[in-house]
Parts: structure tokens; sequence; C-alpha cells
């Protein structure tokens, strides 16, 4: 019904093109920035707690129980290391690749995987990345996935300036 109502409009456009000129224009350049604003509003928010590369991975453990804590269910929550993984991650790992991401597919618990299977892990409300190692390609190419997996939140544990680095480098 709206594209007949609309075709109706356009018909009646055709007598006085320019007295209508004007107001398909207004819509056009609105709907960019309409769009940037959904964009930027689907955005995570991203916060960055300081950590050396060995730290990394317990400053991610204190935010994860902390998110825990405050009522976050454990399934909300996607944890990536770029060095060394998890050793919940290993643990798992140890029973087969089937059984590790069945554990993922149900949603059940924090999920914790390495920066290399991120493209695997499906989006989750909040993503915490330990930058704990591994080269900066690994770290690097990890972040703007993660910030795509993150629905409202990615925390990423790491050196600030290393970070900041690379989310200048357009994360």
């Amino acid at each position: 019904m709206p594209p007949a109502q609309r075709a109706t409009r356009e018909s009646a456009v055709k007598p006085g093109p320019t007295a209508l000129a004007p107001t398909p224009e207004p819509p056009a350049p609105a709907t960019p920035e309409t769009s940037a604003v959904d964009t930027a509003a689907a955005l995570p928010q991203i916060q960055l707690i300081p950590a050396s590369a060995e730290g990394a991975l317990d400053a991610a453990e204190e935010a994860v129980d902390l998110l825990l804590d405050s009522g976050r269910a454990p399934g909300d929550v996607l944890v990536i290391t770029t060095g060394e993984p998890h050793p919940w991650a290993t643990h798992e790992l140890s029973f087969g690749d089937g059984a590790y991401w069945a554990q993922h597919d149900a949603g059940d618990d924090v999920f914790y995987a390495d920066a290399a299977v991120l493209p695997r892990a499906t989006a989750r409300p909040v993503v915490v990345v330990a930058l704990n190692g591994g080269s900066e390609e690994v770290a690097v190419a990890a972040l703007p996935t993660a910030l795509t997996r993150a629905g409202a939140l990615l925390v990423v544990c790491g050196d600030p300036q290393r970070i900041n680095a690379m989310l200048g480098a357009g994360v």
C-alpha cells in the first residue's frame, strides 16, 4: 500500500516539479545521518583495563567476576585471549572440539576462546579481550572482530598504550 501512495504522489509531483523538488532532497541527507546515528548507537561501550601482557588474563578474570557479581548472566560473557589460551579453554578442548563448541552454542556459561577462533564465536552482550601476548597482528585483528561480537560492552585488558594505538588504527 505505501508504494502505491508514493506512485500517486509522484504522479502529482510531475505537474509541479519545481515546487516539490526541494521536498525529496531533505530526506536523502537525513537518511545517511540517521544511519550514522543508528550505527553509533549500536556500537558497544568500550572499557579499557590497564594490565601488562602477563597480568591481562588476571585482569580479564577480575572483570568477569565483577560482571557476574553485578548480575550479568554467565552466558552473556565471551572472553578472548590473544596469547596463551585461558586454562578453561585448554581443559575443555581436551574433551574435543565438538564438545567445546557445543558449550559455546549452549550459551549457558562464560565462554573462553583464543583469538584465532574468534570468527567462529557468535555475539554475546559482553566480550572481554585479554591482550596476554601473541603477535601484534593477532591482537590488531582480534579487536575489530571482538567489537562486532560485543552487543553492549567490550572490555579490553592490556597495555593502555598498545590498546590506544590499536584503537587509533581503526578499531
